[in-house]
């Protein structure tokens, strides 16, 4: 599985094209963004997820796994979806916008698993699909909560909506990613 690269620069400019996309959203300000020449940011084919928090406290947190447009402009765009429609909270206020910080999480694409049991915790991203139903956990849940990859498994399985063990059925697409996450101000 292919690892996500992505020069320092480049890196920066992501942070600096959310930081603009969240400021602009929340201020209600037309979003005009010129995306630079760079061929990273340029690149179709990584997907990304990014993450608001204030403080330790979540603030929204959605990705793309599967993209069909620029590298930056997925980040823009998740970005003010995290800001304005994560369904489990409410839209950032322009008083936070001082007190948040952004993760991004570049993802690699996806790749299906016949056994997702040998995937390793902290290094992989897990995405689960059956009919309409789909759940992803970046690989930094997994190590954040100190789970093995059954528990990983699991609790993908019931991000989707789907049962425990929805992962061992035939008719369930179970994909990883790799994730170069980027941390504003780190």
């Amino acid at each position: 599985m292919a690892e996500v690269e992505l020069p320092v620069d480049s890196q920066k400019r992501l942070i600096e094209i959310a930081r603009q996309t969240l400021e602009d959203v929340v201020l209600c300000r037309p979003c005009n963004h010129h995306y630079p020449g760079d061929p990273y940011l340029n690149r179709v084919g990584y997907g990304a997820f990014v993450t608001l928090f204030k403080g330790d406290t979540l603030r929204g947190c959605i990705g793309n796994c599967t993209p069909s447009e620029p590298l930056a402009k997925i980040v823009a765009q998740m970005t003010e979806a995290a800001a304005t429609r994560d369904r489990r909270m409410k839209p950032v206020g322009a008083t936070e916008l001082e007190d948040i910080s952004i993760d991004i999480s570049v993802l690699s694409s996806l790749e299906r698993r016949k056994d997702p049991l040998v995937l390793e915790i902290g290094k992989h991203g897990l995405h689960i699909a059956r009919d309409r139903k789909r759940g992803v956990l970046l690989p930094q849940v997994a190590a954040e909560y100190g789970w093995d990859i059954l528990t990983f498994l699991q609790q993908a399985c019931l991000k989707a909506d789907l049962p425990r063990e929805a992962w061992r059925h035939a008719d369930t697409v179970v994909s990883s990613f790799t994730a170069l996450v980027i941390e504003e101000g780190k």
